[in-house]
């Protein structure tokens, strides 16, 4: 069932139960009514069981609605629909119990008498049409159980011994009542039709509003982020070049100190030249330009190649680079995923200075977990508040990490969740997790 028959069908069974109570209540002053009419013309026993029979159904009902009200007045979903199929029984079986009506009064009671009693009935029916059932299975089951009702009432009755015209008159009126059940049947379906089709056009408005809410929504949140994202390159770019600047006026001033500068100069830099990598990776990852190509991706070869790209790297640092894979696959995009991990890698590498870096894969909990572990100076705790929230809206003492930033929108295109955590003054911990590939 799509999600907006599901809402179509909540809503009439809302609104028919909301309507019962009325309902309910005419119903017990028609009993009475009845009860009052009939007692002096047809048989006191008939007529008692009668309205035992329709009172007992009444208080039935009522148990029903309070039920609802009770525990369903807001549900919607599988426990509204298992309480209206478990209890959908009791509105048919009220239709029968009302057309068996005219067992007490069919040629027993005056003619006034019955033709009230006609009328009575045919306004049920009338109710029936207009009262929003909640589905056209129920509502056809009413109409034949009041209409079955009634023609065997007129059977039953029948007066045989009067000859053709006893029985053309009964016949005739079987016939009429047979004519309102078919106008019953068409304009109940017609109007049921109607609502159903108004209830899902709401649905399709209310769906509408809430799809250009989002789009309203995701429209300020670009904007949001796109106005930290120049800050963010701002303040990042802003220390380095300053530094640049400095390290020139010293330069300048004192340039005996030429090779100590130098690596200042240098350091500073190989900073501006990390951070426009980290920019251009940033700027690169839009969803609306990237596809993602989900298929089987052998992660122990993966880690290898990543590794092996920034082994040089580590070498110039000093530190040493470990894998460690066990053998598997994962559902994944094999570039996208190499890039994801290579820019977890080169971020453990450029904040690592002693020691080294283990870039592992292993299976967790049904899953393929890729984890890469330094011993760094570890992730303050204002970086590690960056993954929730793709650009951070605050600098650190660090800068803004739009490295990190990069790293979380490409976890976001592949949908893998990933994770960090400070180890305590030995480094931090990294992970990517996977989906497992089982061959079929």
């Amino acid at each position: 069932m799509s999600p907006r028959e599901s809402w179509v069908n909540t809503q009439l069974a809302h609104a028919f139960m909301r309507h019962a109570q009325p309902t309910l209540h005419t119903a017990v002053l028609a009993i009475m009514a009845t009860v009052a009419m009939l007692y002096r013309h047809v048989d006191p026993l008939d007529l008692g069981v009668w309205a035992v029979a329709a009172s007992s159904l009444t208080l039935l009902r009522y148990a029903i609605l309070h039920a609802y009200r009770t525990r369903l007045a807001e549900a919607d979903g599988v426990a509204l629909r298992e309480f209206m199929s478990l209890h959908s029984w009791a509105w048919p079986l009220s239709a029968v119990v009302w057309g068996a009506l005219m067992f007490v009064v069919y040629h027993r009671a005056p003619v006034e008498e019955q033709l009230i009693c006609m009328l009575m009935l045919s306004g049920l029916a009338a109710t029936a049409v207009s009262s929003s059932p909640p589905c056209l299975r129920t509502f056809s089951a009413y109409c034949n159980g009041l209409g079955a009702s009634v023609l065997a009432a007129f059977v039953w009755r029948m007066d045989f011994g009067g000859g053709v015209p006893a029985a053309l008159d009964t016949g005739a009126e079987m016939a009429v009542v047979l004519v309102f059940l078919a106008v019953a049947h068409v304009t109940g379906r017609r109007m049921f039709r109607a609502r159903h089709i108004s209830l899902e056009r709401q649905f399709d408005r209310q769906e509408l509003i809430k799809a250009l809410e989002e789009r309203k929504r995701a429209v300020a949140d670009a904007e949001a982020v796109r106005t930290r994202f120049i800050a963010s390159a701002a303040h990042e770019l802003r220390r380095p070049v300053h530094s640049l600047g400095l390290y020139a006026d010293w330069l300048t001033l004192e340039p005996e100190f030429a090779t100590q500068i130098a690596r200042k100069i240098a350091d500073s830099t190989r900073k501006i030249d990390d951070l426009f990598d980290s920019l251009f990776s940033l700027a690169g990852l839009d969803p609306a330009s990237l596809t993602v190509h989900t298929q089987p991706v052998d992660l122990a070869a993966l880690i290898h190649t990543v590794a092996e790209a920034h082994m040089p790297l580590a070498r110039d640092k000093g530190l040493r680079l470990r894998t460690r894979a066990a053998a598997g696959q994962a559902l994944s995009d094999p570039v996208l995923l190499a890039r994801l991990v290579g820019s977890l890698l080169s971020n453990a590498l450029r904040n690592t200075h002693g020691g080294g870096v283990l870039l592992a894969a292993r299976p967790r909990r049904g899953q393929w977990r890729i984890e890469l572990w330094d011993t760094g100076a570890g992730i303050a705790h204002e970086r590690q508040q960056i993954f929730p929230q793709g650009i951070p809206q605050q600098g650190t003492a660090e800068g803004f990490g739009l490295e990190l930033a990069a790293i979380y929108r490409l976890s976001q295109l592949l949908g893998h969740p990933v994770g960090m955590a400070d180890r305590q003054g030995r480094g931090s911990v990294f992970w990517v997790e996977l989906a497992r590939y089982e061959k079929g």
